[in-house]
């Protein structure tokens, strides 16, 4: 009799490789935020412990409330999900049906040709620039009458590179409007250059974008899972309707809200970050590196065949940073000091 089996295609389903944890090293690959959780949040998660006995709000409505408050949006406009990563599935799931494309640059985030074929859609993936940027135009010309979402990392994940207002203003308004055009923004709090937009000014006046945000980075969440979306009433209703049940549990919506009262101290933390970034790039450039510029709380040495040899020379130093075989190394900034032994490991590499 014959074994059940599951489906063919998950034997050529990528997969998602995660920074590694290893006991006495310093952890630079996850793009997690350095410290913990401030003791205003933390406090909220312990309180409401007592309560995990009971099912959380399925609908996050309280959370949903806050950030259109916060945006300035229609309640009706926003979806909560498990972390931004799986709002992207669930936009797949509620825009695509089977054989549908899903457009994204490449090296771009690499959850994206993972949910897309989780969902039975078709990646369509369009390298990225020299210069280590998303290519619009190039995502412009890949759109077929098969395409339903356009994927627009922005800050780009793992390059850091961003697309300004001007370049992103034209590829909107020549993407046709069955498109979804995604605006995954899950690096917008690290930010600095004016010239970035902010996605969410698009969604008030445009009805085929919207935009992914998520806790897990500059609000230091990333243990618990929570992210959101804005988008046109029809999408987010969708999204809702493909959600897991429960998955956004009770301590992720308690430690989102109290992380939105406490958005000041966090942000300041950020800013912190971005001075850190900024030294160990402009460090990185006197070692001889070729580093873009970066929006994100990363940088990237875009090192080709290099990459894992220089990973492999990190961790020999106790650092564990994110190597894309072929292609690079992320490096999340971390503390002061855990950045100085990142340095100090690049230039003995160059050496």
């Amino acid at each position: 009799m014959p074994s059940v089996s599951p489906r063919a295609d998950l034997e050529s389903l990528p997969k998602y490789v995660p920074g590694r944890t290893i006991e006495g090293a310093v952890k630079l690959a996850s793009n997690e935020v350095p410290g913990g959780a401030l003791p205003s949040v933390a406090r909220a998660i312990a309180e409401a412990a007592a309560g995990i006995n009971r099912y959380p709000d399925t609908g996050s409505q309280a959370l949903r409330e806050r950030l259109a408050r916060e945006l300035d949006v229609p309640v009706e406009r926003v979806a909560i999900g498990c972390g931004s990563v799986s709002l992207c599935q669930q936009t797949i799931q509620a825009v695509c049906a089977p054989g549908d494309e899903v457009i994204f640059g490449w090296r771009s985030f690499e959850a994206y040709p993972i949910v897309t074929q989780v969902a039975n859609a078709v990646a369509v993936k369009v390298p990225i620039t020299e210069g280590q940027e998303l290519d619009l135009d190039a995502m412009l010309a890949a759109i077929t009458d098969r395409t339903r979402v356009v994927f627009v990392c922005n800050p780009n994940n793992p390059t850091g590179t961003a697309v300004r207002r001007a370049e992103l203003e034209r590829f909107m308004a020549a993407v046709p409007e069955h498109v979804l055009i995604v605006l995954d923004e899950a690096y917008k709090e690290f930010v600095t250059d004016p010239e970035v937009p902010d996605g969410v000014e698009y969604t008030h006046t445009r009805s085929n974008v919207m935009v992914l945000r998520t806790f897990s980075k500059a609000y230091g969440l990333a243990g618990l899972r929570v992210g959101y979306a804005v988008a046109p009433e029809p999408i987010a209703d969708a999204l809702r309707q493909v959600y897991v049940a429960f998955s956004v549990n009770m301590l992720a919506q308690v430690a989102a809200l109290a992380s939105l009262d406490a958005a000041d101290e966090l942000l300041a933390r950020c800013r912190d970050i971005v001075v850190e970034r900024g030294r160990v790039r402009e460090a990185l450039l006197e070692a001889g590196y070729r580093v873009p510029d970066t929006q994100a709380n990363f940088v990237w040495l875009p090192l080709g065949d290099q990459a894992i040899p220089f990973a492999e020379h990190a961790l020999d130093r106790k650092l564990v940073v994110r190597p894309f075989d072929g292609d690079g190394v992320r490096v999340t900034i971390g503390t002061r000091e855990e950045n100085d032994l990142f340095l100090a490991a690049a230039r003995d590499f160059r050496r």
